[in-house]
């Protein structure tokens, strides 16, 4: 996923409870509560999204990531990272690291120097489990490269059509005042971003000094056997993330008695979708939910429990993702949500009246109006509601967070007009084959995963104030 340049700097409460390397039995109950660390908001600073052949078609890309800083390596170099519960492998770029650049930006991300640290070790083929089994989970696993390195190389791909290839490698990763603990990582020598492709989409290698991207890798949390997740034994963790430049707070393991998950609100919990057998479109160490019904202010949409339930070859699965910005439904889904939303706005919102007229090609539902327009309709609640209804749970998407405005587009007499779209994008268009519920509709949300219960919780919360309170008993 793209990294860009950070220009928020809320406040990260982390409590840490890891399993050290070759110690589970003595380190599974240990707490280490109170470290305060900052959690960024990260936001991508590039030129004005690029625009596909088709005429206003903008290219489907991540604009913000949720970023937390950690120390890698013996001495410890501080890099920062993409906190994202879509991804099993964490990774790094690494020196001589190949980073797309399109035109050089200003800031870059501080590449990770294995060379210099003394405990780092790159995985090989001859020698390393690692290599032959324990990426089974990811996409394309690891695999050999050809003799005289005899290297484990890793090559990751996402949505957003970003890739990452590298080496499998070990290294110690200290978060706060947590112990070391020794995990697996890709350490990235190519990275290409579709934020820093040129018009046609095409990333454009260069030296990653000259890259706009801010953030030196991602901190993979997923259920997968090389996640940072299941590599640390943690068996529960949580975030809120407060909207704008508000502080949020990230806790990792613990128990209900810890002080920062008894801080917690009242939580619904939802059960994690298993699957016996694996199917080709499922993810099956993702965090995936039962959607069972999504409404729009007091209506329930007319969606049949068919079409929100993965079907026989795993398409359809709703999955919990900090990764992704927006959310994303499969389109017999996406469809009467957008109608049911432009019918309950008609008297609020103009339609923005293009019908060529796709943002980050997968979001159609869009509308022109004056930021005082729309800020007086958000601040008098006068927008609808959109739930997502899970089994159990419910996730509420209101206010601020319904609507997105679509930097470098403006409408009407002297550009009195922005452009604003709807937050729920088409999977379909943009070539997903499941439901995504994303980071930007779990602001002001208390998300907790409770991996030894298989449960994902979800309160509403104001996450600056939890982490105020939170920073007053460390």
């Amino acid at each position: 996923m793209p990294f860009g340049a950070m220009d928020m700097e809320p406040i990260l409460l982390l409590c840490l409870s890891l399993l050290a390397h070759g110690a589970e039995a003595a380190c599974r109950d240990a707490r280490f509560e109170g470290t305060v660390l900052p959690l960024r908001v990260q936001q991508l600073v590039v030129a004005p999204p690029t625009r596909s052949p088709a005429a206003n078609r903008l290219r489907f890309r991540h604009d913000v990531s949720l970023t937390v800083p950690v120390a890698v390596g013996a001495p410890p170099q501080n890099v920062t990272m993409v906190l994202d519960t879509g991804s099993e492998l964490s990774w790094l770029l690494c020196n001589g690291s190949r980073v797309p650049s399109t035109p050089p930006q200003p800031q870059a991300p501080a590449a990770f120097n294995g060379s210099a640290s003394s405990t780092y070790a790159a995985a090989h083929c001859s020698s390393s489990p690692e290599c032959q089994w324990r990426g089974r989970d990811l996409p394309v696993p690891p695999f050999c490269a050809g003799p005289p390195s005899n290297s484990c190389r890793v090559s990751l791909s996402y949505a957003d059509a970003s890739s990452a290839d590298g080496v499998l490698a070990a290294d110690t990763f200290l978060l706060g005042g947590a112990p070391p603990v020794r995990a697996l990582f890709g350490c990235i020598t190519s990275y290409s971003s579709s934020s820093t492709a040129d018009g046609n989409g095409n990333g454009n290698d260069a030296s990653a000094t000259n890259s706009s991207e801010a953030a030196t890798g991602l901190l993979g949390m997923n259920r997968g056997s090389l996640s940072f997740v299941t590599q640390t034994g943690t068996l529960r963790f949580a975030y809120c993330i407060a909207p704008g430049d508000g502080p949020g707070l990230l806790v990792l393991g613990g128990d209900g008695d810890g002080a920062a998950l008894s801080a917690a609100p009242q939580l619904n919990y939802t059960p994690l979708i298993e699957m016996s057998q694996p199917l080709p479109y499922f993810d099956r160490v993702a965090y995936s939910v039962q959607l069972e019904g999504i409404r729009v202010g007091a209506a329930l949409l007319p969606i049949p429990k068919s079409v929100l339930a993965p079907d026989h070859t795993g398409a359809g699965q709703t999955m919990v993702d900090s990764g992704t910005q927006f959310t994303f439904l499969l389109a017999d889904a996406y469809a009467p949500l957008k109608g049911e939303f432009l019918n309950q706005t008609s008297a609020l919102l103009a339609p923005l009246g293009e019908p060529d007229f796709v943002f980050q090609g997968a979001f159609d539902a869009c509308f022109r109006a004056s930021e005082a327009r729309v800020a007086a309709a958000t601040a008098s609640q006068l927008l609808p509601e959109v739930g997502l209804v899970l089994r159990g749970a419910e996730v509420a998407v209101g206010g601020e967070k319904l609507l997105y405005m679509v930097p470098g587009e403006r409408r009407g007499e002297g550009g009195s007009e922005a452009v604003w779209c709807l937050t729920f994008g088409n999977s379909d268009m943009a070539g997903m084959s499941a439901y995504v519920i994303g980071h930007h509709h779990q602001q002001n949300v208390w998300v907790e995963y409770d991996l030894q219960n298989s449960r994902v919780g979800f309160a509403p919360a104001r996450c600056d104030l939890a982490t105020q309170r939170l920073a007053a008993r460390a």
